[in-house]
């Protein structure tokens, strides 16, 4: 049975590139910090590596320090939140988002909350942010505005060049953080563009290794000493990420930032046919497609079933060797299942939600691959209305 993956948004199958580079860094095992060849042999990979993820951002001159190197997405997340939060420059103490945000934001979010931190949420309803509702919450107490770039279960592109654009206007202090793991590589994403100090990334998301994740951090926060560490420890990735470096998920990182970034607009224009194939396919069966009403990311798709709970079509379409989502990977397990946040916030009600489903590509599917998604999806529609 031919396997068909449509599940790159939770994550990606490794390229080539990261792992012949992968292999390469096996054989250099120094540690990074040593004073000797060894050493200064792993120091220039990931210099290297650091050097690739920051021209994937499309940053000129960059210096090292703008890039931090994580294990993970939603560790960057945490530095760069509570990071700014407990700075010690900080003269604010309202945050901005909105009611869409993945788990990584939310759930640090909420610990800020806990200590005394005001956060406001706005409403993201058809995946679309009310830039007057943004300007009612905007003033002089806001110390931190994050807002992710694409939502990971919609698809949505969030418009935050213009809010965070007119944050700066209304306050020069105030620090700007995107989560960009669903649009790096998907989307343009550029810290000059977006008007962003801060830019979350991860490799798994890009075909790379999983265990690695970077934070993007601008010269001005550097400098006005807008972000601290919070792993204390040797110092390392310029005190603000303690802890001897993954080489071997840094050089992967790296070699799928480049791959990816030679690549970008063939796979941006590859994903996009790809998406208007399946659209087209699913306008003739009984699936309701959750289309946001301004921009959209090129590889995800939410659909929501008629009256069948996506965790059963997602059971049917696994059977057949087919494998999407019925929601956000890193909140899949926890231990009580939860309504998606993103789905509520979009306008779907619980119900709904329970029975829809994430379709994401990359660019190495293929339209025979949407086929057999679509063929699956119908047969499964049929079957499992009649169980019921």
């Amino acid at each position: 049975m031919r396997e068909i993956y449509l599940d790159n948004s939770a994550t990606t199958p490794i390229c080539e590139e990261a792992k012949e580079k992968i292999c390469e860094a096996m054989e250099c095992f120094g540690n990074p910090s040593s004073l000797h060849k060894k050493g200064f042999d792993s120091s220039k990979m990931i210099a290297d590596a650091r050097n690739k993820v920051l021209t994937s951002l499309f940053v000129r001159n960059g210096k090292p320090e703008n890039i931090i190197f994580t294990s993970s997405g939603t560790e960057a997340d945490n530095l760069a939140l509570m990071g700014v939060a407990y700075a010690k420059t900080r003269r604010a103490n309202r945050i901005i988002t909105t009611d869409s945000e993945h788990s990584a934001i939310e759930n640090t979010l909420r610990h800020l909350e806990k200590d005394g931190f005001e956060v406001v949420r706005l409403s993201t309803r058809n995946g679309v942010i009310d830039i007057d509702e943004f300007m009612d919450a905007m003033n002089k107490n806001t110390l931190l505005v994050t807002i992710m770039h694409v939502n990971n279960e919609t698809g949505a592109v969030y418009n935050i060049r213009e809010c965070f654009k007119l944050a700066k206007s209304i306050n020069s202090n105030v620090v700007t953080h995107t989560d960009a793991v669903q649009s790096y590589m998907k989307v343009k994403v550029s810290p000059t563009d977006l008007y962003a100090d801060l830019i979350t990334i991860s490799a798994h998301k890009i075909h790379g290794p999983k265990g690695i994740g970077a934070l993007y951090v601008s010269s001005e926060v550097i400098k006005k000493k807008q972000l601290n560490p919070i792993i204390y420890g040797g110092g390392q990735e310029f005190g603000f990420r303690s802890g001897t470096e993954n080489l071997l998920g840094i050089v992967g990182f790296g070699a799928a930032a480049e791959r990816d970034f030679k690549n970008l607009a063939n796979d941006i224009t590859k994903m996009r046919e790809l998406r208007a194939y399946l659209l087209d396919k699913l306008s003739k069966i009984d699936i309701r497609v959750n289309l946001p009403s301004g921009e959209c990311a090129p590889h995800i798709i939410n659909i929501t079933l008629p009256s069948i709970k996506s965790e059963t079509m997602l059971h049917h379409l696994s059977a057949n060797g087919i494998y999407v989502s019925s929601g956000s990977a890193c909140s899949s397990n926890v231990a009580s299942k939860r309504v998606s946040r993103a789905l509520r916030g979009f306008g779907l009600s619980d119900f709904e939600a329970d029975c829809s489903m994430r379709i994401s590509f990359s660019p190495f599917n293929t339209k025979e691959d949407i086929d057999a998604l679509v063929i699956n999806l119908f047969n499964g529609i049929q079957k499992l209305v009649k169980i019921k």
